[in-house]
């Protein structure tokens, strides 16, 4: 990067920094649980996951994560404890403990929890064969989880935000029929395109069994270069078939949003400054402020409906 394009990026990050203080991050009337999910592995979904969460937590928001991926990156990533001494999801699906016992409250903000993933979350589909409401464990136990906080007289959650495997197995099921949006990270080339369209027939077809609710709600392009054709096109082309769904905020390119995982932070409380860290606050944002925008749209619909 040159010495001009250096100075270019700093001063859009300094006027995104602006823009986010005077924007701010709506509460949602309900709480928005939100299935982050692509099929396709490598395409900074966890990031987003962690990441999205983080700056709405770090605005006051009250976020849950749920790691639903064996591989335990959310958890890491948040700096959560997730090796097999340690309860997790698969003992929510499983062996039916409740989210109450195995939530943990994050370092970072205390607006800020995790339900950590392990290893045996890899055997979640083979100890589930055969069992009754195997698609419905994990919007059954969130349910219990939300009364529950209320019950405490604890703060209502605003955000949960599932992170989950590369694969549509039961925990991505689990996820899509506990979740009333999916929000799908990808990078801007062509292969994720064919990946794109795939998942989200398998969203209708989940949703015309399980979850009439759900939809693809929102499409977040990550690791994108915007000086190369290739991006801009494939840009084009998921704006011409999701308009409505496809954000406005683009993730570049970051070493930092690489680097934060291995000291156990996301990028937006490791280096907050950093253009991948400002680039996830805003996406967070347009997140928040969407949800509060389309809430509004059902209402007008309802009131038109009714005249």
């Amino acid at each position: 990067m040159t010495g001009s394009s250096i100075f270019d990026q700093l001063r859009a990050d300094r006027s995104a920094l602006e823009g986010l203080a005077e924007g701010g991050f709506p509460r949602p009337d309900h709480t928005r649980i939100i299935a982050v999910a692509n099929q396709k592995g490598g395409v900074g979904k966890t990031s987003t996951a962690v990441n999205v969460a983080a700056a709405l937590a770090d605005a006051g928001l009250q976020v849950l994560v749920i790691d639903a991926d064996s591989q335990g990156n959310a958890s890491t990533a948040l700096g959560v404890p997730h090796d097999e001494e340690h309860a997790s999801i698969y003992d929510v699906l499983v062996e039916g403990a409740s989210i109450d016992e195995v939530v943990v409250q994050t370092h970072f903000a205390q607006s800020l929890w995790c339900v950590p993933s392990t290893i045996d979350v890899a055997a979640v589909e083979i100890e589930l064969i055969g069992s009754s409401e195997r698609e419905s464990r994990l919007r059954i136990a969130l349910g219990e989880y939300i009364a529950s906080r209320e019950r405490q007289g604890m703060d209502r959650l605003d955000y949960v935000l599932i992170d989950c495997p590369p694969s549509l197995g039961i925990m991505t099921i689990n996820a899509f029929v506990a979740a009333g949006e999916v929000l799908i990270p990808m990078q801007a080339e062509y292969y994720a395109l064919e990946g794109l369209a795939l998942l989200s027939k398998s969203v209708e077809r989940i949703a015309a069994i399980h979850n009439p609710g759900l939809a693809v709600s929102m499409i977040a392009l990550t690791m994108f270069d915007k000086r190369t054709t290739l991006a801009r096109e494939v840009e084009e082309e998921v704006r011409t078939y999701f308009p409505s769904a496809t954000l406005d905020t683009k993730i570049p390119r970051s070493v930092r949003v690489a680097e934060a995982p291995s000291f156990g932070a996301p990028v937006v409380f490791w280096d907050p400054r950093s253009t991948g860290a400002v680039a996830y606050a805003m996406l967070a944002q347009e997140i928040a402020q969407r949800g509060v925008s389309q809430e509004h749209e059902f209402e007008a619909d309802d009131v038109n409906e009714e005249e």
